[in-house]
């Protein structure tokens, strides 16, 4: 149990750090911020919300339960990744926290057409936005792709959790987006206060999460792969 919580809390954690990164928190606003501006009231801009987030936590979900079914269902590979997940747990680690204090960079960005989909689904009100957060969950930017594929996985891998995980940093993904949505809610004045003071703890986050990361690469690397400090 002890171990499940914490799995689960690191979930919720990349989650959130993936919904305030630069990319995806700019996205997140721009679709929060169409939906709420097509609602009537306070409500349904809070339930639009929810759904957004729902709509992340379902295609995450589902994502993940295909991409672990399909790893732990073929034989050679589960028996590859259960006897070698810790030797290379820690050397991707490493290279995860080099991405996230930005020494190494994949580039890359979304594309016009996705734009224009996503808008054509905000259309829709409630439902639109859940089909949003949909859309946005699988369309990923070169961080959350690293995060997701990189972190979340090998975590939902290691604790044979196909869903449970992927929905968890599909919900902490949403989390901010709530947030904004209360805010939209409440009146857009703070908005801009709001994305500023966001975009600055995502760096203090994604920085400490970084070196957070390469320490314990380095420790699990001299643990399993150099047999050091066993």
């Amino acid at each position: 149990m002890p171990e499940l919580l914490i799995a689960s809390l690191s979930a919720f954690w990349l989650g959130v750090l993936t919904s305030i990164s630069p990319c995806p928190l700019a996205t997140n606003i721009a679709a929060i911020s169409y939906v709420g501006r097509r609602m009537e009231n306070p409500r349904r801009v809070l339930l639009g919300g929810l759904a957004y987030t729902l709509g992340r936590a379902l295609a995450y979900g589902v994502l993940g339960a295909l991409l672990v079914a399909s790893l732990l269902n073929a034989p050679v590979l589960s028996h590859v990744l259960q006897k070698y997940l810790n030797q290379v747990l820690g050397p991707l680690l490493v290279v995860i926290g080099m991405f996230l204090l930005e020494l190494l960079s994949l580039g890359g960005s979304g594309s016009a057409w996705m734009a224009r989909l996503q808008e054509r689904m905000a259309t829709h009100g409630i439902w639109g936005a859940g089909l949003l957060g949909v859309l946005f969950a699988l369309s990923f930017c070169p961080i959350s792709a690293v995060l997701f594929f990189g972190s979340l996985i090998p975590l939902v891998v290691a604790n044979e959790s196909g869903v449970m995980l992927p929905m968890i940093y599909g919900l902490g993904t949403g989390v901010p987006v709530l947030a904004l949505a209360v805010i939209i809610a409440l009146g857009t004045k703070s908005l801009g206060a709001t994305f500023r003071k966001m975009t600055s703890f995502e760096k203090w986050a994604r920085r400490a999460t970084g070196v957070i990361f390469i320490v314990v690469g380095i420790y699990l690397t001299l643990v399993y792969v150099f047999g050091v400090l066993s």
